[in-house]
Parts: C-alpha cells; sequence; structure tokens
C-alpha cells in the first residue's frame, strides 16, 4: 500500500535558526546553513496546512526534553507556525494515554527529536501511539519527521550500537527493530561528522538486500509515496548499494575479527537530488553558473 504521507528523516544538528543546535552534543557544524530555505522551512511547505498545520513535537529520545522542545517552539514561530505544541512521552503508559492519543488525532506532523534511538523502540513499540501514527501515516496527508535519533528509529530496522572507529570489526555494530516507517533501508545520522561509514557498510555487509542512508548533519531526505527520496537542507546524504556484493567474510570470520567486503557501492546526494527506492536510480539535479565562481544547485520540476 503507497502511504498517503510523506516522510522527513534528518541527519541532525539542524538549523533552528535561533541559539541550538539540534544536535545535543556537539556544537553547530561550520558549513553555511539556511535557516529560511532549510529543512524546517520544507517541513512546513510539505505538510497538509502549511502554515497553519498542527505540530506536535515529540522529545521522548532527548535526555534535555525541558530545552529542546521550546526550542522547536520557538523555531517554529519564527517561520510563522504557531500551532506547535510538545508531547513529552516518557513511558509506554503515557504513549497509551488518552490525552496523547487526541492531541496524535488532531495533529497534521509530528517531529521526534535526537537523542537514543532505543527509546524510541521500546517506549512506542507495540503502543497504541505508534498504531495510530502509522495509520495516519498510511491513510491521511500527514507527515513524520524525525532528526538524529528519530531519523534513526523511522526504518524496520535500526542501528542502536556501534562505535565508529571499530564498525568493521564483526559483533560491534549492533541492531534492532525501529518505528517501521520505512522498510528496505538502514539509517545512520550524523554521518559524515562522526565518520560513521564503516558502522553503515557493516550493517548494509549483513544485510545486502538493504540500502544504506548515512545522512550528514543538516541534511535529510523527504520520502514521498513510500518510494521516493528528495534530498533536503545544507548537508551530504550518502547512499551504500549492497545488492553487488561479490563476497565479503562477515559470515566465515569469528567475533571479533576484522571483516572484508568486495564491490559495495556508494552514492552521494546534496540538496535536490532524487533516489528511487523501486528502481534504485538516482537523479542529480542541475547546477547553473550564476556569476564567475558562483553556481547555484534548482530545483528540477521535471524528475518530480
Amino acid at each position: 500500500m503507497v502511504p498517503k504521507g510523506k516522510l522527513v528523516i534528518i541527519g541532525g544538528a539542524v538549523d533552528l535558526g535561533s541559539s541550538l543546535s539540534f544536535n545535543e552534543n556537539i556544537s553547530h557544524p561550520h558549513y553555511i546553513k539556511f535557516f529560511e530555505r532549510g529543512i524546517l522551512k520544507r517541513v512546513i511547505t510539505e505538510s497538509a496546512k502549511a502554515e497553519d498545520s498542527v505540530i506536535e513535537v515529540i522529545t521522548t529520545a532527548s535526555q534535555i526534553p525541558d530545552i529542546v522542545g521550546p526550542e522547536y517552539i520557538k523555531s517554529f514561530n519564527q517561520l510563522q507556525v504557531n500551532n506547535v505544541n510538545v508531547l513529552p512521552i516518557k513511558t509506554r503508559e503515557e504513549a497509551n494515554s488518552k490525552e496523547y492519543l487526541d492531541r496524535l488525532e488532531k495533529a497534521d506532523a509530528v517531529i521526534f527529536s535526537g537523542g537514543d534511538q532505543l527509546r524510541l523502540s521500546s517506549i512506542f513499540g507495540g503502543t497504541q501511539f505508534l498504531t495510530t501514527m502509522k495509520r495516519k501515516y498510511q491513510e491521511e496527508d500527514f507527515m513524520v519527521a524525525g532528526t538524529s535519533a528519530g531519523a534513526a528509529a523511522a526504518s524496520t530496522n535500526m542501528i542502536y550500537r556501534g562505535s565508529s572507529s571499530e564498525a568493521l570489526i564483526k559483533g560491534e555494530v549492533q541492531m534492532t527493530g525501529g518505528l517501521g516507517f520505512l522498510d528496505g533501508v538502514i539509517i545512520d545520522t550524523h554521518f559524515v561528522q562522526r565518520g560513521r561509514i564503516g558502522r553503515l557498510f557493516y550493517a548494509v555487509a549483513s544485510n545486502p538486500g538493504m540500502l544504506g542512508i548515512g545522512l550528514g548533519e543538516d541534511a535529510g531526505l523527504l520520502v514521498t509515496d513510500g518510494n521516493c527520496m528528495e534530498a533536503i537542507g545544507s548537508g551530504l546524504t550518502i547512499l551504500v548499494d549492497g545488492r553487488y556484493i561479490s563476497e565479503t567474510s562477515i559470515y566465515d570470520v569469528e567475533m571479533g575479527s576484522p571483516v572484508s567486503i568486495d564491490n559495495l557501492r556508494v552514492h552521494v546526494m546534496s540538496i535536490f537530488d532524487k533516489y528511487d527506492l523501486h528502481l534504485h536510480e538516482l537523479k542529480i539535479n542541475k547546477t547553473i553558473k550564476v556569476e564567475p565562481g558562483v553556481y547555484l544547485k534548482v530545483r528540477d520540476q521535471s524528475i518530480d
């Protein structure tokens, strides 16, 4: 079934246009960000009622929900969106409460903050809240967005543990079930800045039928029809395709041993590029020369 809703997954450190980067653990990235034309603005324009949408910020994954929630409200307010609330769900009991379910039913969009993705899967898995979200995503013009942990948990299979430096050692990367909004992919976040490419290589080598998605900071993907992924934000997204792996030692070596992989395919996406999950095709958008030494990447409507 093709979902009627939209999904936005964000790599973390999204530009909030305010004092706080969305990444709770590191400072602002050093590249230029464009708040008014960036990810949060796109979330608004793609929402069912644009600036009039009812948006619920879910801070379950965060260790500092009392800071993150109000910061989101302020950021959306700066973009003329005023009907924004925080759902500070901390337990499975709260995830099944009538109050929060009623608020979810009235929402046009939800956005999951960063933090710990295992909190999201363990608190929401099997609850009425998640069931309602997935129904609305399938049947309504409803948006589900998530950054960092909120993005990592969006897929059916989720990385929840694994160091960057030891990622290609057998047993170092651990996975579990995610929230299940996107099938056939494995998502990792803060990808470029934290050197997590080995972690995603390992995850794909152990599940070569899945597409690895490495989201950089202030980088995201807008997923429509459950299939078309468009790059948004100022950062980069790395795709790792394991379907063409010709050989790997992952099933032969002992736990704690290095893993070898032959013939992984890698793609790099930047703003407005599109990838078709069914056809496994990347369409790179055109870049035009504005003036000597200045180039601009524009959205090509012909590939919508």
